[in-house]
């Protein structure tokens, strides 16, 4: 294994008493609280109506950042930057999805800053060099793991660049998030299998790179397993609780830096997945899913050794056939998992045309966590096959 430092700050609550949490954690940071939250569903629900009754009743000073979308952008954070300053904010409260999350860690880390945050967090990768005001998460959708990381994702509109940016610095992490199953409850069925296939490939993503055979492959196995096994009860009855809670602390578990220890990591489904949303405004789950399986034939090849594994200890493939046989027949078990959960497998159905292809090519930032280090026209090639 690499050398690594695993520290992370996150407080998780997994209940259902959301109230006494709150009240509890609320209490040691001041009155100015800025509740972020995204575009509708937590006022049909009734959970918008719970949480700021707590807030009343804590007699906190509370302003609104409202209509957070599933790609949250620049000019959505700008709005919010000037929100969050003109009421001086104490503690930022995110209520909502991953896509809440990651704009309320982008706006903990802007508030503050004197540079273009733009450029500073997100074009230069650089990490905060100001005041970051402190944030925790209501959790109402589960799959990015945002809840307990230092990822943000923010779209700019004007250059279709979708850009993630992975603080290392720990004040970037919710102080505490607090995870309800029965919030989920209420989703769509189309953002619950989105959400499941983030997670799942959050954990292919750390499994299949470079460093192998040890303690996180096994237990990115054992992850996976847990949830193709859910997965597959709550899309027959997405209203099954036991499947649903296991889902969410898998999906916290898939990307709270536990996975990446002794490990590099290949994120470049991610970033292909971005660059599609930056044109697109496509779900970020929808993304992955779509380019996940031409990517993996593609680099199959170069680790056939560890796909063969991927097919016998997470799909239990017994065939007595050749290696590379039975790591295509590992790839051919998540396609039907995929098809049986009705994922988007194509980026077609995500209105991508042909002619897009070069363009989301040449904003696809290459990383080279992965066996392969891929060039431009590989990337064309995979999006080609993706179609």
């Amino acid at each position: 294994m690499n050398n690594f430092i695993f520290h992370n700050p996150t407080k998780i609550y997994f209940t259902d008493e959301v109230e006494q949490s709150l009240e509890f954690e609320l209490s040691k940071y001041g009155k100015n609280i800025v509740l972020v939250y995204g575009c509708g569903s937590v006022h049909k629900n009734g959970i918008f109506n719970q949480i700021v009754k707590i807030l009343d009743k804590l007699g906190k000073n509370v302003a609104y950042i409202d209509g957070v979308m599933p790609n949250p952008t620049l000019e959505k954070l700008n709005s919010g930057v000037k929100i969050a300053r003109e009421h001086k904010a104490d503690f930022l409260l995110a209520l909502g999805g991953g896509s809440v999350c990651d704009y309320t860690k982008a706006l903990a880390v802007s508030i503050n800053s004197s540079d273009d945050y733009w450029d500073r967090y997100f074009i230069n990768q650089l990490e905060p060099n100001c005041d970051v005001v402190s944030l925790g998460c209501i959790l109402t959708m589960c799959g990015t793991g945002s809840e307990m990381n230092g990822g943000s994702v923010i779209t700019n509109e004007k250059t279709h660049q979708k850009i993630g940016k992975v603080f290392n610095d720990k004040r970037v992490f919710p102080k505490f998030s607090i995870l309800n199953p029965k919030y989920t409850l209420s989703l769509s069925k189309y953002q619950m299998i989105n959400g499941i296939y983030d997670a799942f490939n959050h954990i292919l993503e750390q499994y299949f790179s470079k460093e192998d055979d040890n303690v996180s492959d096994y237990l990115a196995e054992g992850l996976m397993r847990s949830i193709i096994s859910s997965s597959k009860i709550a899309n027959k009855n997405p209203n099954d609780y036991k499947a649903r809670s296991d889902i969410m602390w898998a999906s916290t578990l898939a990307l709270n830096t536990m996975l990446h220890c002794g490990k590099n990591g290949d994120w470049m489904v991610h970033m292909i997945g971005q660059a599609i949303g930056g044109f697109t405004n496509a779900t970020h789950g929808a993304t992955l899913s779509a380019i996940s399986l031409a990517y993996y034939e593609y680099i199959m090849p170069y680790n056939i050794d560890k796909f063969k594994r991927f097919a016998i200890n997470v799909w239990d493939i017994k065939d007595n056939k050749s290696d590379e046989e039975i790591a295509k027949l590992g790839l051919f078990a998540m396609r039907d998992w995929m098809s049986e959960l009705d994922l988007c497998m194509n980026i077609k159905d995500l209105l991508v045309d042909e002619s897009l292809i070069e363009d989301i090519a040449n904003n696809v930032f290459i990383l080279n966590g992965g066996y392969k280090e891929l060039n431009k026209d590989e990337i064309i090639h995979i999006l080609k096959k993706s179609f």
